[in-house]
């Protein structure tokens, strides 16, 4: 829970209201009319960068930022836009993900490193973001959106928050939503003919900088394997297969685009050098694996934020959901929960105060209560929402550690809903807590960690991994041989977590 919202970036008035120019695309040397000059570009993608960091935070490590920052630098400075001072960014998320913004920016996410398996791999990632920059692919989106009248950069978040509105009815509604962030717009909606522009290009700076561009084809493969996967995963839940997100969402048809990239990487030849996996395997040696410190972390039904020192467990059967607004503890049936936020401090600092600031009851009832030990205070009535309607809402408010106070919602699809499931949001309403000393050692993120691989393969390997459902089959995800990969040798170094 970042608790923090990016709001939407739009492209200045100035950019807006013009008319364009005539820009030389440096890729194929034609002109083509353009809303954005070099100046443009550089000057949007700044403004979006800096709202990119605020989100979702760099990665703290600075010889991962600098290992990765040395290999998008090598590239770019071999691209046709080397006269761009390019920047290269790891963000601290745990989605599959890389993307670009106009004007040399370039982020990979922890999450996709952390699948990837050598040097050259993360050079195709790169590459290929490498590509839209260099062929104006967001410029050229610019000024398509220009001419229909809307924002550029306002489009999808990486990942679908689940959240609950301040009911109408008694009730709020649980479902997938979709906020915005700066850098979306860019990722998601490249032409077919954009995309493939981008790995053509990307094989070709990857020939340029002696890493064999059928890591291009690997990268792909990559891809693949985690829809592969996702799709296990469901079954084994006795689910539906889910839909892609992050690079798989922004990045469609693999199959295609793998039959594509085969036929690219093929013009190239020439002497290439190794893959320096070695290398790659010791740069990410200890980089953080799915949630992270600052994020909090899920394990199970359980919910641990250490910088804010509180902590939740979920009834069974429930699931938590952890997002940048809000933690949601869910039910089985995906329609009734509880959803936990941050008060904003300016909302007051008594629950007095909130209630009348934020809540803004039209009437009802208050009961002050404690909830292991901290002070709550439960409300119960009507409420009037933006639209004028009012509805009947029950939440909590409770006054955490370092003087934060958090509002624990009760929401459902519906009036019945809500009837069913209010015991069970009772029970995960009391399970709000301070840190215990067992709570913080639950609380230690996970770690990519790289071993030798054991004679006794990945069953061996699977001892012990902290996520034992379908071990073997998410450490052969991780090691690049799920859907059949040829097996490590004892000895050789793989990649698991700790």
């Amino acid at each position: 829970m970042k608790l923090r919202r990016l709001l939407p970036i739009v492209l200045s008035t100035a950019l807006v209201a013009g008319c364009g120019t005539n820009v030389v695309n440096p890729v194929t040397g034609q002109t083509e009319r353009s809303v954005m000059t070099e100046q443009d570009e550089i000057a949007e993608g700044k403004k979006a960068h800096d709202a990119v960091l605020k989100e979702y935070g760099a990665y703290p490590d600075a010889k991962l930022q600098a290992y990765v920052n040395d290999v998008g630098q090598r590239l770019a400075a071999q691209s046709h836009r080397a006269n761009l001072k390019w920047t290269f960014t790891v963000l601290d998320s745990p989605e599959i993900n890389a993307f670009a913004l106009p004007g040399g920016y370039v982020y990979v996410t922890r999450g996709i490193m952390a699948y990837l398996e050598s040097e050259a791999e993360l050079a195709g990632v790169i590459g290929h973001e490498i590509g839209h920059v260099t062929a104006r692919h967001g410029a050229q989106r610019a000024t398509r959106q220009q001419t229909a009248g809307l924002g550029v950069l306002a489009a999808t978040v990486l990942g679908a928050v689940i959240e609950g509105a301040t009911g109408v009815s008694g009730a709020a509604d649980l479902a997938s939503q979709v906020s915005q962030t700066a850098a979306a717009g860019y990722i998601a909606s490249y032409s077919r003919e954009q995309e493939s522009q981008a790995d053509q290009l990307g094989a070709e700076y990857l020939a340029r900088n002696k890493y064999n561009p059928q890591n291009m084809v690997d990268v792909i493969q990559v891809l693949k394997n985690q829809e592969s996967f996702a799709a296990e995963a469901a079954k084994a839940e006795g689910k539906a297969e889910p839909s892609a997100a992050g690079w798989l969402a922004s990045h469609p048809a693999n199959d295609k685009r793998l039959a594509d990239i085969k036929a690219y990487a093929a013009k190239y030849s020439g002497q290439y050098g190794d893959d320096a996996r070695s290398r790659y395997l010791q740069a990410v040696d200890g980089m953080t694996f799915g949630d992270s410190r600052e994020q909090g972390v899920v394990r199970g039904r359980n919910f641990y934020h250490e910088p804010l020192g509180i902590a939740l467990t979920a009834p069974p059967g429930w699931k938590v959901q952890n997002s940048a607004e809000a933690i949601v503890l869910v039910n089985g049936e995906g329609n009734a929960g509880l959803v936990v936020k941050l008060v904003p401090p300016n909302a007051g600092s008594t629950h007095e105060e909130i209630i009348r600031n934020a809540i803004k009851p039209v009437d009802g009832r208050t009961e002050r209560r404690s909830i292991n030990g901290l002070s709550a205070t439960q409300f119960t009535g009507t409420v009037r929402n933006q639209q004028g309607q009012t509805g009947q809402v029950r939440l909590t408010l409770v006054a955490g550690p370092g003087n934060r106070n958090y509002l624990l919602q009760y929401a459902a699809k519906d009036a019945a809903a809500l009837q069913r499931a209010s015991g069970q949001m009772a029970e995960a309403e009391n399970s709000f807590r301070a840190l215990s000393a067992a709570d913080r050692s639950a609380a230690r993120p996970w770690q990519v960690k790289t071993v030798s691989f054991p004679r006794g393969g990945f069953a061996e390997l699977a001892q012990g991994f902290p996520l034992p459902e379908l071990a073997q089959s998410r450490l052969k995800l991780l090691n690049g041989v799920y859907g059949g990969g040829a097996e490590p040798k004892p000895g050789q170094l793989v990649k698991t977590v700790r």
